[in-house]
């Protein structure tokens, strides 16, 4: 049976005789696998009928048997005979980037080993004309493009190449496919400088990115590896103190100074060029890439100018140190510094760091010298007893150049400051008990500080029994004071016997639980030197007026000694962490029944 035939169907393609020649018989078929309603036979002549067009691409043969059962069953065999309805088919075919040799599929749907299925493949078409691409079986049905010479991108960077393949049948059938191929340029040009020389100048002891760029030319592809530039030296550079850098967007060669180059000279130097890819190019048909073949990397040659600049003044040493003692009269020599410099020898000195004030700077030699007395206590020296100066050292060069000098001047301790009271006033509160620290300072530095003496100012009574106690005294009072307000009247000295006199106030009084006067406070009683003298100097006219009246009425006159003191008190303080003092001192103290007597023993004051 032939396929796709162009008949009326049904159509009889066979009859099936019986033999037997038995008057009445029936025929009846039976077909494996069979496609609804595709065979039929006719009960009385046997005839076996097709109802369509078979197609031998889908199946190329049926198993007929018919079911008579006064004979033996039949079995027919239906094949399909081939025609030539199949035209070859590009399988696989590449529709993305790659590279030669394309591999490609071609396969016909035709009965296998007959001239329907014997394909035919060949370029039918090839824009631009050269170089030649062929095509050659690989494997059965398997196909690749094949390269006769080598592309050439500046030519062409695209290639159309049809394909046709075509069976043998009669008639033939045939399809084609077009392959597209787009040429990848590589590195086949060599770049050029666009100049043969260059000139640069440069500014001694400075570093610089960029001081020259220069350009070539490539016609290869920008971006491309056979594009990109790659400068070297060749000469001139043997101290390394150039570098040269590609620009990614230019191309360009950028030189700059990597190392100070102190010298005044021309610098020669000579910058090659190639490409990071390996050079290679088309003539004649041929792929040249052997070195000996290729042109040699291009080179130019380079002038750079060192030109001098103006350095600056040379220290001998930056910074240096010295010592001074506080409070020496001004008018010292602090320091004077050494200074050189090659390019001038006409330096200037400016002061520009002198917080307090306290010195000058002479602007030709650059001497330090004092024009206040210093003081070790000033805020602006630091917590090391350090006073910074700065100096600024100027050259007549154009611009001109500078350098700085500092100077640490260590103030040594001067005993030139008196201890003194830190509070003023103290309250002594005296149902919490009978006594009250008094803290003291000194702003000189040990030796000239504590441990401090204390004693009432102008008493020449003696003490006795008395210790000092770290940096304060403890004011200890008799029962008997009545509450309210007190001057005392204190002289203290330092280790160095440097005395202050100073006036302590004291309130007496009972406080609350805050710690404060739980009653109104009393009227201020002063009783230093300045008030009791003019209280004695009042009570002694008092009596001598009252004894001339005495006198004048003939009457003898008894003096009565009034045992009239001071309210006074002794300090003794301690600063600066040392040991114990222990000093005996005997002192006979003048003091009212309700004053103050005070002396430490045991670390504590207080009165006999």
């Amino acid at each position: 049976l032939q396929e796709e035939m162009d008949v009326k169907y049904p159509y009889s393609i066979t009859r099936v005789i019986n033999v037997l020649c038995i008057s009445y018989h029936r025929f009846s078929l039976r077909v494996q696998n069979e496609e609804n309603g595709l065979f039929s036979i006719d009960e009385t002549t046997g005839d076996l009928f097709v109802h369509r067009r078979v197609d031998r691409e889908n199946k190329s043969s049926y198993h007929v048997t018919d079911n008579t059962k006064i004979d033996k069953e039949l079995s027919l065999v239906v094949e399909i005979k081939d025609i030539n309805d199949n035209a070859p088919k590009f399988i696989n075919l590449v529709n993305k980037a790659n590279y030669l040799p394309i591999s490609m599929e071609i396969k016909d749907e035709d009965q296998e080993d007959t001239i329907n299925s014997t394909v035919e493949v060949k370029v039918a078409k090839q824009t631009p004309a050269e170089p030649k691409i062929g095509i050659k079986n690989v494997n059965g049905k398997t196909y690749q493009l094949t390269l006769e010479g080598c592309f050439d991108y500046d030519k062409a960077k695209q290639y159309s190449v049809v394909i046709l393949a075509s069976d043998k049948g009669k008639p033939a059938l045939s399809s084609s496919a077009t392959i597209t191929l787009n040429v990848i340029d590589t590195n086949s040009h060599q770049p050029k400088f666009k100049k043969t020389q260059y000139q640069a100048e440069a500014m001694e002891m400075t570093l610089l990115e960029e001081i020259l760029r220069i350009a070539v030319d490539d016609m290869d592809t920008p971006g491309t590896p056979g594009w990109k530039a790659d400068y070297y030296f060749i000469s001139g550079n043997e101290d390394g103190m150039y570098n040269i850098t590609t620009d990614p967007i230019t191309n360009e060669g950028i030189i700059g100074i990597t190392k100070n180059f102190d010298r005044t000279s021309l610098v020669k130097l000579q910058i090659g060029v190639k490409n990071p890819e390996t050079m290679s190019f088309c003539k004649d048909g041929k792929l040249i890439t052997d070195s000996s073949q290729l042109p040699p990397p291009d080179s130019v040659n380079i002038t750079v100018r060192m030109n001098d600049t103006n350095d600056p003044p040379e220290f001998k040493k930056y910074t240096d140190e010295v010592h001074h003692k506080e409070e020496s009269e001004p008018g010292k020599s602090l320091y004077t510094p050494k200074v050189h410099d090659v390019d001038s020898s006409n330096i200037r000195f400016e002061l520009i760091e002198d917080p307090a004030d306290w010195v000058t700077v002479d602007k030709k030699t650059g001497q330090i010298t004092t024009i206040k007395k210093m003081d070790r206590e000033s805020p602006f020296v630091d917590e090391k007893n350090i006073y910074r100066i700065v100096v600024v050292a100027i050259d007549d060069g154009t611009p001109p150049a500078t350098s700085t000098f500092t100077l640490k001047v260590h103030i040594m301790d001067k005993n030139d400051n008196t201890p003194m009271l830190v509070n003023k006033k103290v309250l002594l509160c005296r149902n919490l008990g009978d006594k009250v620290t008094v803290p003291v300072k000194d702003a000189d530095a040990d030796p000239y500080s504590g441990p401090f003496f204390f004693s009432l100012a102008n008493d020449e009574t003696k003490w006795d029994h008395w210790e000092l106690e770290s940096e304060q005294v403890i004011l200890v009072i008799r029962e008997k004071i009545p509450y309210g307000n007190y001057s005392v009247p204190l002289e203290i000295q330092d280790k160095q016997n440097h005395a202050a006199k100073e006036t302590l106030g004291v309130e007496v009084c009972d406080c609350d639980e805050s710690g404060v006067c739980s009653e109104n406070e009393p009227p201020f009683i002063v009783l230093d030197g300045t008030t009791i003298g003019p209280i004695i100097a009042g009570l002694l006219a008092f009596l001598l007026l009252l004894a001339i009246f005495v006198c004048n009425r003939g009457r003898e006159f008894t003096y009565v000694d009034m045992d009239e003191g001071h309210q006074t008190l002794v300090k003794y303080n301690e600063e600066g962490g040392g040991s114990d003092c222990k000093v005996r001192c005997e002192m006979t103290i003048l003091t009212a029944e309700t004053g103050f007597i005070v002396f430490q023993e045991d670390g504590l004051l207080k009165f006999r």
